[in-house]
């Protein structure tokens, strides 16, 4: 069995004296792991870094065996990412979502978001809301998606602020209004398309919005609790 893709490094663990057990989010195979022989060495540790986008060749006996990868470099982002606190917890962080992918189940599309997040993580304008809009695709990803196209209680599709936390579908400001303070705040940025960055404020809110789904529908049943990378790189952000 053999194939060659490209991919996000989401996780690397020692395996024996010299090598390791790389993850990989790759754009046609999933979330994927393979052993890197001589991993640690000083020629491919660098390249065997979170954030880092990697051409893969995956080889093995069988198909449901471990394998191994070679690798080569295609976007050095660990060092950058490693230079400041935002960057570090931001990239641990999206590895942690990327690892509740089912195994070797192909999601391109999330691949391809995932390394977007990873390139624009320690950009202080935009890497705060592209993670949080992450956090939302991901919960769609895995079958908890939230509706946000039109108003839960009358159907129409402007004035959209609110979010019910029960049946996580979208409510019109007129419609929720009389049980506010049970809502949660819905972004704008969230649902439409807009030029100027979202406000530290409108991001708290994504932070918020997502979280409370995540924790019920994701972490919960799985015995996990919130990742600490999340609380770190949220009190960065003071949200």
């Amino acid at each position: 069995m053999q194939w060659t893709d490209e991919g996000l490094v989401i996780g690397v663990r020692p395996h024996g004296e010299s090598s390791v057990i790389l993850e990989l989010l790759t754009d046609g195979h999933g979330r994927h792991l393979g052993i890197v022989r001589g991993g640690r060495s000083r020629r491919l540790r660098p390249a065997l870094q979170l954030g880092n986008r990697l051409a893969a060749t995956w080889r093995a006996r069988l198909d449901e065996h471990l394998g191994n990868y070679s690798v080569e470099l295609l976007a050095a982002r660990a060092g950058t990412l490693m230079q400041g606190a935002a960057g570090l917890y931001g990239i641990t962080y999206l590895s942690v979502l990327a690892r509740l992918l089912p195994e070797r189940d192909p999601h391109p599309a999330t691949a391809m978001a995932a390394d977007f997040v990873a390139e624009h993580i320690s950009d202080p304008e935009i890497g705060p809301a592209l993670l949080a809009r992450f956090e939302l695709h991901l919960l769609a990803e895995l079958g908890y998606g939230l509706d946000l196209s039109a108003c839960a209680a009358t159907g129409v599709q402007e004035n959209l602020v609110y979010v019910s936390p029960k049946s996580g579908r979208a409510v019109s400001r007129a419609a929720g209004e009389p049980w506010a303070d049970r809502l949660f705040a819905l972004p704008a940025f969230l649902v439409e398309e807009q030029e100027a960055p979202p406000s530290p404020s409108e991001v708290a809110a994504a932070y918020r919005l997502a979280g409370f789904f995540l924790m019920r529908d994701v972490f919960e049943p799985r015995g996990m609790a919130v990742p600490e990378s999340r609380s770190a790189y949220l009190s960065l952000l003071g949200a």
